[in-house]
């Protein structure tokens, strides 16, 4: 099954490299529960930047984000702005950005704070690795 995303808000050129393609940007807390949702429900592992339009790190990190979520298609990719829902970051405990997330059933599996690709692709691939692992 195929994650369809639609751009929440097209007219917003400094958030948009942040999200495209594979990755979804979630705008809102329903879109948030939709998205970690429809994670839940087929089983994914749901992957999440949090990150903001601002930040020159998050920018810088999301080329290399969007080629894993090309990569990691078993996955969902997702980009939260962390102004834009800022509660949600403080309960997660969001304190530098870019930060991601690992999610799988709605549980925190793994954090990585810092635009570190390599070190992202290589908890991807260790979690991909153990999915396949457990058919």
């Amino acid at each position: 099954m195929a994650v369809v995303c639609s751009q929440e808000n097209n007219d917003v050129p400094p958030t948009s490299e942040l999200a495209g393609g594979n990755v979804c940007l979630v705008k809102s807390m329903e879109k948030w529960e939709e998205m970690m949702s429809e994670a839940n429900n087929s089983g994914k592992i749901a992957v999440v930047n949090f990150s903001a339009s601002w930040c020159n790190p998050c920018r810088a990190a999301a080329p290399g984000y969007h080629e894993l979520a090309n990569k990691y298609t078993s996955m969902i990719f997702l980009t939260v702005d962390v102004d834009e829902l800022a509660e949600l970051s403080t309960s997660l405990d969001i304190k530098a950005t870019p930060t991601f997330i690992l999610f799988r059933d709605g549980r925190q599996l793994d954090k990585l704070v810092g635009g570190n690709k390599q070190e992202l692709q290589k908890k991807l691939m260790n979690l991909a690795e153990s999915t396949r692992s457990q058919c």
